[in-house]
């Protein structure tokens, strides 16, 4: 499979950690949090994969190089002007088109998650695009979302407020897309996936699903939940190390 790798954004909450570097390649036990991600991604068996750039992308491009130490494949996207999660796309669509599904990671974002059931849940349920979700200590800070009992999305809203709180569960910041996502890349303009993307979708009736999961998933964004990250992640034998499960590329 294919997939991408979000890691254009420039990290401000993790300053000074990202003065010098994009946020995908700061620390975490002793490697960049880039490494463990694309350990993860090479698990799932997404073995051909874009990365879009924008800040410093020299110590990422760098890094990684080509993937192939990694198992993977890498294409890279540079961005002279932030596209926004979805807007990334954009200059990718030539990369993603004629797949039957894609993986959309994004570059703050570490978990433990085993996707075959959901890429299976997926294909079987005919839908659109599948938004993966974990359970949020803290609705208002968090992308929430709601569906119903076959797991039909049914509402988006980012970071309500305390009174608009609906569901607790969050945009874990792992997607599958099909190829229908494609057809709403905004031309032109930046554009995210949570806040403009997905709801289009939902306007327009097409089917998103919900996969709610108890695996391990920290946004590693701010330095509190780097910390968190850290103490997750931070060994080679501890819950980073995606299950057991190795596909082949």
């Amino acid at each position: 499979m294919k997939g991408l790798l979000l890691a254009a954004g420039q990290g401000t909450r993790l300053r000074p950690l990202t003065d010098d570097r994009p946020k995908p390649m700061v620390d975490i036990a002793g490697e960049p949090a880039i490494a463990h991600e694309l350990r993860w991604l090479r698990q799932q068996g997404i073995c051909d994969l874009a990365i879009n750039l924008h800040y410093r992308p020299e110590v990422l491009e760098q890094f990684v190089g080509d993937g192939s130490r990694f198992g993977v494949r890498v294409t890279y996207s540079l961005e002279t002007e932030i596209l926004g999660t979805a807007g990334a796309l954009r200059p990718l669509l030539p990369f993603f088109r004629g797949e039957w599904a894609f993986i959309v990671l994004y570059g703050d974002v570490l978990t433990d998650l085993d996707l075959a059931s959901v890429l299976e849940a997926h294909a079987t349920s005919g839908a659109d695009a599948t938004i993966v979700l974990t359970p949020a200590d803290d609705p208002t800070r968090a992308g929430i979302v709601a569906f119903d009992e076959t797991h039909r999305i049914t509402r988006m809203v980012e970071k309500p407020a305390p009174s608009e709180v609906f569901s607790t569960w969050a945009n874990a910041g792992v997607y599958v897309c099909g190829p229908a996502v494609l057809e709403y890349v905004a031309a032109g303009k930046a554009q995210d996936f949570a806040g403009e993307l997905f709801p289009a979708m939902l306007r327009a009736g097409r089917h998103l699903r919900a996969a709610p999961t108890d695996a391990v998933v920290v946004d590693f964004g701010s330095m509190e939940r780097l910390e968190v990250a850290r103490g997750l992640f931070g060994a080679p034998a501890s819950v980073g190390q995606a299950g057991g499960r190795e596909a082949t590329c």
